[in-house]
Formats: structure tokens, sequence, C-alpha cells
């Protein structure tokens, strides 16, 4: 019965989530014509990313050199025993 439960509370909160979720109007480029010297930018700005993709291949290569060394343990324990 807690099962069941669970797993409708997990439904119901994916299925309401996303009607309660609004996402705001871009921004218009250049601020509505009030900066004339900004020139042609990005809707939405300029957000760099090159920071997140260091942390996410340093994350990726943590998680691989933990499963790597679980697996040689686990195989160097089979072999003693």
């Amino acid at each position: 019965m807690k099962r069941n439960l669970k797993i409708f509370a997990i439904s119901a909160f994916l299925v309401i989530a996303p009607l309660l979720m609004f996402a705001q109007v871009p921004p218009h480029p250049n601020n509505n014509g009030a900066a004339p010297s900004g020139g042609n930018t990005p809707v939405g700005g300029g957000a760099p990313i090159g920071d997140g993709v260091y942390i996410l291949a340093t994350l990726a290569i943590a998680y691989g050199s933990r499963k790597i060394y679980t697996i040689h343990s686990s195989a160097t324990a089979e072999k003693t025993e």
C-alpha cells in the first residue's frame, strides 16, 4: 500500500509540476532600443558555458574512475578466495 501511495504521489507531482511552471517572455534585443551602443546581442544574453563543461568532465572522470576501481577490487577479491 505504501509503495502504491509513493508511486501515485510521484506520478501526480510529475503531471502537475509542468502546469505550474511558467517561463518568462524573452527580453527584447538591445533593451528595446534604450542602449544604442549595445550592438546586436543575442536574445537571452551570452551566458558562458565553458566552466560547466569542465565541471561535467571532471565529474565524469571521477565517476568512471570509481567504477573501474570497484570492478578491479572485486575482481582481485574473487581471485584471492
